[in-house]
């Protein structure tokens, strides 16, 4: 009877179809309603309750963030409307598969297999996010900002547990992952408010001119914890702009924008930057000013809401973790092309899983998002030149697919190249790590330009 059922469910899960190798047909393309539960419940989750505490520990004046905010997240809708939506809608296929015909087997291996990790590593951190919240009715001892290593075998058992449940929706697919999207966000959206509202007059605030004072004296004063680094205005709106590098101009929502019926709904990142990177963020600090600075998201959330705002702490992670999980399945799917795309995931959520046992995944998480925004950044100036500006200039695109490449050179060394001159500007002009994105994108555009102009005269079509 076990085996049965187990071969039942084989078929069902093999049954499932995410189009990971050929463009998404018309009859699956989805309107608006697809895109705005996702991006809102995706960007409502569970870093907005580490990101807006890291912020006050860094010391933002309230001025700020609030400026910071508002413009750091116009540019981020920006990006993903002009940027990534019609490179997704003009070919309708993963990044994945598009770095492929542009980069060939080779270099595209080596890609998805960075791609893979690094968001393996982010959805790890929601795992644990989620797991500092279902850890609290079993006195857990939670991970504190200094935490590098597993604290205890009941956080590796809770974090296992919450990881498996992320895994099975994200196995299930892209409707079931934007479908847990728009029935968690309005709740959660409003548990956010709800939250920081309650504790407001723990702070001081009891009338609506209160809070302007008590949010430049008591929440974001300007002042830094104890051995952080000073943020300004230009490290909120850098940080907000490029907290999602990887998945504009990285181009990694082709994975999820490649359903549009149009570019335009790219616009629908809106909801996940102004009621997550806008309202959660500030929200999210709030509830650390009021925790004495805790920063562990289960305390905060348990401590001003309760159990309401722990669940809010489970859900949020998951809403982040499941996508998360499913662009690494689809990524991993590129590289075992022989394995069903249900198999990649489940090993991809284990993968995802043990590295969440890590707590260093979340109090370091503003460094490493940047990090990983700028590793696969340059690639997404190669698709998006490839695909909309080449063939304005007569330029070949999908150079491997015509040639019979299976390492475009033009694309490798303006990946290895960029991040190496990233480095030296890091490194040696003392540029931060938030602000290398923009230059980096740039130096990445100019890059492949220039060396494709070369490298494709060298190469002759394949014959039909």
């Amino acid at each position: 009877m076990a085996e049965g059922f187990l071969q039942r469910l084989d078929t069902r899960l093999d049954a499932i179809d995410e189009y990971e190798r050929e463009p998404v047909p018309e009859s699956k393309l989805k309107g608006w309603k697809g895109f705005l539960g996702m991006y809102a419940g995706e960007h409502t989750a569970g870093t907005e309750f580490v990101i807006g505490p890291l912020f006050v520990a860094h010391g933002v004046a309230a001025v700020d963030l609030i400026w910071g905010l508002i413009l750091g997240n116009i540019l981020a809708v920006l990006s993903w409307a002009f940027l990534c939506a019609p490179v997704a809608v003009k070919t309708k296929l993963t990044l994945y598969w598009q770095l492929r015909k542009i980069c060939g087997s080779k270099l595209a291996l080596i890609y998805n297999i960075v791609n893979a990790l690094m968001f393996c590593f982010l959805a790890g951190s929601m795992i644990a996010v989620s797991a500092t919240a279902v850890g609290l009715p079993f006195g857990i001892a939670m991970p504190a900002l200094g935490d590098w290593l597993p604290t205890s075998l009941g956080w590796i058992i809770t974090v296992f547990v919450v990881g498996l449940v992320i895994t099975i929706v994200a196995i299930l697919g892209y409707d079931y992952v934007a479908r847990f999207a728009n029935i968690s966000f309005p709740w959660m959206i409003l548990v956010f408010i709800a939250a920081a509202l309650a504790v407001l007059p723990q702070l001081g605030v009891t009338s609506v001119s209160d809070f302007w004072p008590v949010a430049k004296e008591g929440i974001w004063t300007g002042i830094p914890a104890e051995g952080q680094s000073k943020f300004t205005f230009w490290h909120v709106m850098f940080f907000a702009w490029f907290a999602n590098m990887a998945m504009h101009i990285g181009m990694s929502d082709m994975s999820i924008l490649r359903f549009a019926e149009k570019w335009q709904y790219g616009f629908s990142s809106a909801t996940g930057m102004f009621f997550g990177h806008f309202i959660a963020w500030m929200a999210s600090g709030i509830l650390t000013a009021a925790a004495a600075g805790a920063i562990a998201p289960g305390i905060i959330a348990y401590n001003s809401a309760g159990i309401a705002g722990a669940v809010c702490v489970v859900i949020a992670g998951w809403t982040t973790a499941n996508p998360t999980i499913y662009r690494a399945g689809l990524a991993f799917q590129s590289v075992t092309p022989d394995w069903k795309r249900w198999k990649v995931t489940l090993f991809t959520g284990l993968v995802t899983t043990i590295f969440a046992c890590f707590p260093a995944l979340v109090m370091k998480l503003l460094d490493f998002v940047a990090l990983y925004g700028l590793i696969l950044m340059p690639m997404g100036a190669v698709i998006f030149l490839d695909v909309m500006i080449f063939p304005i200039f007569s330029m070949r695109s999908n150079l491997a697919e015509i040639t019979g490449l299976d390492f475009n050179w033009a694309a490798g060394l303006t990946w290895f190249v960029t991040l190496l001159l990233c480095l030296f500007i890091y490194l040696y002009m003392g540029i931060e790590i938030f602000f290398l994105g923009l230059p980096g994108w740039f130096i990445a555009a100019l890059l492949y330009v220039g060396i494709s102009i070369l490298y494709q005269k060298k190469l002759q079509p394949v014959p039909a």
